[in-house]
């Protein structure tokens, strides 16, 4: 044979290196590495000798690099055990199958080295010459010579055998095979010639009665009235026999035809469903697979090498059970989007597989793999389903807000609304059956949880959700820069003629959104989760908390995201409306909409003094007021109870609004371009009186943004670096401080005290404005010198 070399790895190379740093591998280190090779390699005294002139230091990393290739080594035997799992099964299989046939193998030679032992001592040379020396003496041996109790006894057991065989009595017949064998032992050991002449011939018939035996013992196994002990006791006899891959095999083959037997008495079930059915076919299978292993190890014990073949057989029965179960229930409930029906029956066989796991033999993963495609077809089949009848219904919508339903699709009749459904939220008619069919599917959805679907179905309803999102946006008003194909679009649903109607579109996304989908998803929620998180409080606390609970999870936290971008899209599209129809609107007066000549024109109209007297704000940040106002009020009224959502439709509007200002490029180039008609003194005054305006606009109402105050702060200095570009400096026009602040609460309080004018935001009205920014402070800091302007 070859020499067997040992494999090193040289994690750190020391010796002698190259000009370049590269160890001499072709030298020394080849040198190093032949003391490996050796047959009388010493590894105890190797590693002494190179400890010996190492310090501590580095035997502790030698210690530390050794750890960590044991590992490494440990791991990737695991991993090489995990990748070829199969073949090892089946390589460990056919090693058991060997074992048994050399068995075999040894009873045979063992049988023939007895019988030509026999032979050669009966016909030795020494026998032929005594009787040749001696006739007489030999005719006496042979003829007046008793035999002995042994040889008598030893002629008498094959036919005891035979008559056992004929009578089927298996446990006399191997004890009597165990005698036999208990003879031939002695016999061997009596030392006379006349003590051999018997084993020969007895060992051969123990042989073919042994032979006879196994076939009488493998018939039965192969009867299908066999059960139980008897089939346990046919198969740890032929065991005993020194048969055990046969033995094994019978036993599981016995058990496969058993179940068949029972599955074609078996007819699936006539409900829709087939939960019946599941759960007959499940019991029938599984329970076989138990009884199996049961019968596996009292037969062979618990570490046989029969075990990995009793997986196999385990894995192939319960590809054919979810084979049956695919054919004659899943495929129609996946078709019909069944997922009630489907989640059902997967529950039910998830649920008697995992019984099996007590006994070692975890197949749930197995079974959910096979399963999974059909589960998944009815997924999608429900979301489509939904899709669909969100369309159909948007349609019809009146954008109406209604109280909760009181029918339910599913139970009719039922007057109580889900649990943790906010009964007096009020919706349209399209979002209240939206939520309705969310809940439905949630519920079906949660028993499959263990399926690791929960994903799957939150990126479903978050696509449903993005294209009901797309059908409000069709109902509300469409911009005047839309083409004509988005207009016809429209018509797919109803227009929300109304700024009623429009808040009732925002009421739903942003209700679906902020509580009633997130809370419907944390149905989603495992148990376990939900025990650990509320442990010890009531179980109202723990319905109010549901949502709490279901924003900590980073997957229901990311799909909550996604959902609030959609009311965002929404939200924006409304403000955008709104506010181009005040700034651009071209059915009012040409003083409304936002223009340049409003500010240019300003200084030739009306000198310094006399704007001084009473300045307003300008007719386009007053119609901007008086729609933000119109808008809280009827938000507030019909958005009641939901104040936060208010504050923040509103404060986008603003942000839109000061933003739009910002984009008009058109507005900008005029202003900016100077020439002959640059900007004024007071028309600069007055662009940013309208500034400070919004700002005290939304700072009554409690929704001023920093966002918005950055913006202002820009379009301020936009319109000082216009003015200034005249050549003149604004220190020398602008008014105090607080000026701008003061005039523009006074022109709110008296927009305020007009007649049908009311309060503008959700915030209770008050007699004073205070808020934290000065104009004049900030013209002072960014334009108080033409280095900064420049700049």
């Amino acid at each position: 044979m070859s020499t067997l070399k040992p494999s090193v790895r040289v994690r750190g190379v020391s010796g002698p290196l190259l000009a370049n740093g590269a160890p001499t591998y072709n030298g020394h280190l080849r040198d190093e590495l032949r003391v490996f090779e050796s047959h009388d390699f010493d590894a105890n005294g190797y590693v002494q000798g190179k400890c010996q002139s190492m310090s501590e230091k580095a035997i502790r990393q030698l210690c530390a690099e050794l750890q960590d290739l044991k590992k490494a080594s440990a791991e990737e035997m695991r991993k090489s055990v995990y990748a070829n799992y199969t073949a090892f099964i089946r390589t460990s299989k056919e090693i058991s199958d060997l074992e048994g046939e050399l068995v075999s193998m040894r009873n045979l030679l063992s049988t023939q080295a007895a019988l030509i032992h026999g032979l050669a001592e009966g016909t030795s040379l020494a026998t032929v010459r005594a009787a040749v020396e001696s006739p007489e003496e030999d005719s006496y041996l042979r003829y007046d010579t008793p035999p002995s109790d042994l040889e008598r006894h030893a002629q008498a057991l094959p036919d005891i055998l035979d008559v056992l065989l004929a009578e089927r009595k298996v446990p006399q017949a191997l004890a009597a095979l165990d005698d036999g064998e208990r003879l031939i032992a002695e016999a061997q050991r009596v030392e006379e010639n006349k003590g051999n002449l018997f084993t020969a011939p007895l060992q051969a018939a123990l042989s073919e009665r042994r032979s006879r035996l196994a076939e009488q013992l493998a018939e039965a196994a192969r009867q299908p009235s066999v059960r139980g002990s008897e089939l346990r006791n046919a198969i740890a006899a032929l065991e005993k026999l020194g048969d055990g891959p046969r033995a094994h095999s019978l036993l599981l083959k016995s058990h496969h035809e058993r179940l068949q037997h029972n599955i074609r008495t078996l007819r699936p079930s006539g409900t829709s469903y087939g939960g019946a059915y599941t759960a007959a076919l499940s019991q029938l299978v599984f329970s076989a697979i138990a009884q199996a292993a049961r019968d596996s190890v009292g037969v062979f014990g618990d570490g046989s090498a029969y075990a990995s073949e009793l997986v196999l057989w385990a894995r192939l029965e319960t590809e054919n059970f979810a084979s049956l179960v695919e054919r004659h229930v899943l495929s129609s409930s996946a078709a019909a989007g069944g997922l009630r029906s489907a989640a059902e029956c997967v529950q039910i066989a998830i649920g008697h597989c995992a019984l099996l796991e007590d006994q070692g033999l975890a197949l749930s993963s197995l079974l959910t793999k096979l399963v999974r495609p059909s589960v998944e077809q009815a997924l999608e089949a429900n979301l489509k389903r939904i899709e669909e009848s969100v369309t159909v219904l948007s349609a019809a919508d009146d954008w109406v807000l209604t109280s909760f339903p009181a029918t339910q699709p599913r139970t009719q009749g039922r007057a109580s609304a889900p649990v943790g459904y906010n009964i007096s939220l009020r919706l349209s008619s399209s979002a209240h059956r939206f939520n309705s069919m969310v809940q439905d599917f949630l519920e079906d959805v949660s028993p499959l949880i263990s399926m690791q679907l929960a994903g799957h179905a939150l990126d479903g309803l978050a696509h449903i959700f993005d294209t009901y999102i797309e059908l409000l946006m069709k109902a509300l008003p469409v911009l005047a820069e839309d083409d004509e194909e988005e207009k016809a679009n429209v018509n797919k649903v109803q227009h929300a003629e109304n700024i009623n109607q429009q808040l009732v579109i925002l009421g739903n996304a942003a209700a679906l959104a902020d509580e009633l989908l997130p809370r419907a998803a944390s149905k989603l929620i495992p148990s376990s989760a939900m025990k650990e998180e509320f442990r010890g409080s009531s179980r109202r606390l723990m319905e109010r908390q549901t949502v709490v609970v279901a924003a900590r999870l980073p997957e229901l936290r990311d799909w909550r995201r996604r959902l609030q971008r959609g009311v965002e899209r929404l939200r924006d599209h409304f403000c955008l409306y709104h506010v181009f129809d005040v700034v651009y609107n071209a059915d009012e007066t040409e003083d409304i909409r936002l223009s340049p000549e409003t500010y240019l024109t300003l200084d030739l109209e009306v000198d310094d003094y006399v704007w001084l007297q009473e300045p307003m704000p300008t007719r386009t940040f007053q119609a901007f007021y008086f729609k933000l106002n119109n808008i809280s009020q009827v938000a507030s009224e019909l958005l009641a109870g939901r104040e936060r959502m208010v504050s923040l439709l509103l404060m986008r509007l603003s942000e839109t609004f000061v933003n739009c200002i910002r984009t008009a490029d058109d507005f900008w180039d005029v202003i900016e371009d100077g020439g002959e008609r640059a900007l004024g003194p007071v028309g600069l005054k007055q662009f940013l009186l309208d500034l400070q305006f919004v700002m005290q606009v939304a700072a009554h109402g409690r929704y001023a943004a920093r966002t918005m105050r950055q913006v202002v702060n820009e379009l301020s200095q936009r319109a000082a670096n216009a003015f200034y570009a005249t050549g003149q400096d604004p220190g020398q026009f602008l008014p105090e401080d607080n000026w701008f602040v003061e005039t523009a609460k006074d022109g709110l309080r008296k927009l305020l005290s007009e007649p049908g004018v009311g309060r503008c935001g959700t915030g209770p009205e008050k007699t004073s404005y205070s808020l934290d920014f000065s104009i004049i402070d900030f013209l002072f800091w960014s334009v108080g010198s033409p280095s900064t302007l420049n700049a």
